[in-house]
């Protein structure tokens, strides 16, 4: 193990500062707390785009408009989008992160691996897959994206709002990931073990 490893938690999680709990704006700090009370710790995508509160605000206010609504796809498949295209853009946060989602959700342990690396080799079904299909095609050519494209997630059973709902996803994400890239947001130790051994 390098020292890098070694170190753990004691890495940096962001190229830039990351500021302090109690110095925030009272709602940012709230969200946080919150987080931190559901899940134990905090992610360090809350405290790394704290950095800049308005963009933190929009950010988590689209997150959870698409992440957190009643929709044709269930919430195992949002985070199955997350973790394909982020795994797709080399994300490493986001793939480790909503891997860790994803495996809680979907209650597998092996998907969130599997999807990260090729969706078409997954555990997953053939309305997933073609969901997958799109996903990818939004966050790498979505310049490519045809009629025929929609044509073929209705047949695998989605509404038009549910390819908008899978679209969007990938588009946000692509984000996400650029973002997570670009400030090196490292992420959480926490993450790493989430979802992979069955609870007794």
């Amino acid at each position: 193990m390098n020292d890098a490893a070694a170190a753990g938690s004691t890495l940096p999680i962001s190229r830039y500062p990351v500021p302090e709990l109690k110095d925030l704006p009272e709602d940012i700090r709230q969200r946080i707390l919150a987080v931190q009370e559901k899940s134990g710790f905090v992610p360090n995508v809350f405290l790394a785009l704290a950095h800049r509160p308005d963009e933190f605000r929009a950010f988590f206010a689209y997150h959870d408009a698409l992440m957190e609504k009643d929709s044709g796809l269930t919430k195992a498949e949002r985070e199955m989008i997350v973790v394909a295209t982020s795994g797709a853009n080399r994300c490493q946060y986001c793939v480790v992160a909503h891997g860790a989602i994803l495996r809680i959700r979907a209650k597998n342990p092996r998907v969130a691996d599997q999807v990260a690396v090729n969706h078409h080799e997954a555990e997953v079904t053939p309305r997933q897959r073609a969901m997958l299909d799109f996903a990818m095609k939004v966050a790498l050519q979505s310049h490519a994206i045809a009629d025929d494209d929609f044509a073929a997630l209705r047949q695998a059973g989605f509404s038009d709002e549910d390819i908008w709902d899978i679209g969007a996803v990938a588009a946000f994400f692509a984000l996400s990931n650029r973002m997570a890239n670009m400030i090196s947001m490292r992420p959480n130790d926490e993450f790493y073990l989430l979802g992979r051994m069955p609870k007794r």
